[in-house]
C-alpha cells in the first residue's frame, strides 16, 4: 500500500467514525402517536362492558380502527380488585391531534395535567359534546376517585347494565355533583343501563390509555 492509499483509507475510516459518533449522540425522535382516547360511543350495553378486559379489548378496537396499532391498551376503568392509576402504565400519553394531555400517573391525577374538553378527543380526534351541547355526554365512565383508585360505583366490576351505580367524570370539568371539575370523579350515575347513563348526562364513553 502506497502512502497515497494509506492517507485515503485512513480519512475513509475517520470520516466514518465521525458519522457513527453523530448518529449514535443523535437523541430519538419522541413518539407522539395516539396514547389517550375517549371512546366515540359506548359498546352496546350500558355500563356491562364485559368487565375490565371486554373494555380493554374495545379500546384496542377503536384504535386499530384509526391505524393507532402495536400498543397495550387500557380501559381507565377501576373495579373491586383493580385502580385505575395501577392500569395504565407510566405515560405520558398524546391525544389523536399529538398534544400531550399528561407526562405521568402522578401529573395525571394532579391539577396540572392536560385534560379539557379540547384535548380529551375520541379515538377520531373529534370533540366530545360536554355541559351546554346537545345531547350532554360529558359523564365518562371510571368507577374511581379522584387519586384514580376503586370506589364502590362500578356497576358490578363493569358487568350490569341493571341496578347499581358507577363513579364518573367530566372530561369538561364542568357541571354538578360532589366534584363537579373532577374530568375522574364528579358522581355517581343514577344506574347502569345506556338509559340511567344518559339520563345523567354521559352515554356510557369511558377513558382509553396505552400502557
Amino acid at each position: 500500500m502506497n502512502l497515497k492509499t494509506a492517507l485515503i483509507t485512513t480519512l475513509a475510516t475517520t470520516a466514518l467514525s465521525a458519522c457513527s459518533a453523530i448518529k449514535s449522540e443523535t437523541p430519538a425522535v419522541p413518539d407522539n402517536s395516539m396514547s389517550y382516547f375517549i371512546t366515540s360511543v359506548n359498546p352496546g350495553s350500558g355500563a356491562d362492558l364485559g368487565g375490565l378486559a371486554g373494555a380493554d379489548e374495545y379500546c384496542s378496537e377503536l384504535a386499530s380502527s384509526v391505524g393507532v396499532t402495536g400498543k397495550s391498551w387500557k380501559a381507565y376503568l377501576s373495579s373491586s380488585t383493580e385502580n385505575a392509576r395501577d392500569r395504565i402504565g407510566s405515560g405520558p400519553w398524546f391525544n389523536a391531534d399529538g398534544i400531550v394531555v399528561a407526562t405521568s400517573v402522578d401529573n395525571l391525577h394532579s391539577d396540572s395535567n392536560n385534560l379539557t374538553k379540547l384535548t380529551s378527543v375520541s379515538e377520531t380526534g373529534a370533540v366530545i359534546n360536554g355541559r351546554g351541547d346537545e345531547p350532554n355526554r360529558h359523564d365518562i365512565l371510571t368507577g374511581s376517585d379522584v387519586d384514580g383508585n376503586a370506589t364502590d360505583s362500578t356497576c358490578d366490576d363493569w358487568t350490569s347494565n341493571g341496578a347499581g351505580s358507577a363513579m364518573v367524570g367530566h372530561h369538561d370539568r364542568t357541571g354538578g355533583g360532589d366534584n363537579p371539575t373532577a374530568w375522574n370523579s364528579a358522581h355517581g350515575s343514577r344506574g347502569c343501563s345506556i338509559e340511567d347513563l344518559q339520563g345523567t348526562g354521559g352515554d356510557g364513553l369511558f377513558y382509553c390509555f396505552a400502557e
